[in-house]
């Protein structure tokens, strides 16, 4: 369900043109200020994941893991990626809020 829910987000964002793709030109994008959050999928390399939060944190800009394969995100949005920006923030913000959701539900309550 929370996949289903993210990747018809993902496709919106897409064609709304707010969705970059793959890692250099996220880096790149990075300081321009338009960034709104970074996207890494779940199968992303350790390295990549930590230069990856290396770059956010220095321009303070969120990073989100997606419980989404390279190969799913590259179904929805037509190019595999492990990393991908968001440049939009009302689609960035609904999708922390799902997968913040999604994590509260898994986790048992004391």
């Amino acid at each position: 369900m929370l996949c289903q829910k993210l990747t018809g987000i993902l496709s919106i964002c897409r064609r709304a043109g707010k969705l970059m793709p793959g890692f250099a030109p996220v880096k790149e994008a990075l300081p321009s200020g338009k960034v709104c959050g970074v996207l890494t999928m779940s199968d992303i390399s350790a390295k990549t994941y930590k230069e990856v939060c290396y770059f956010c944190q220095k321009q303070h800009v969120p990073v989100l893991c997606l419980p989404l394969t390279m190969d799913q995100f590259g179904s929805v949005v037509g190019r595999r990626a492990a990393v991908a920006a968001v440049l939009d923030a009302g689609f960035f913000g609904r999708m922390d809020q799902l997968c913040t959701a999604a994590q509260a539900v898994q986790e048992p309550s004391e």
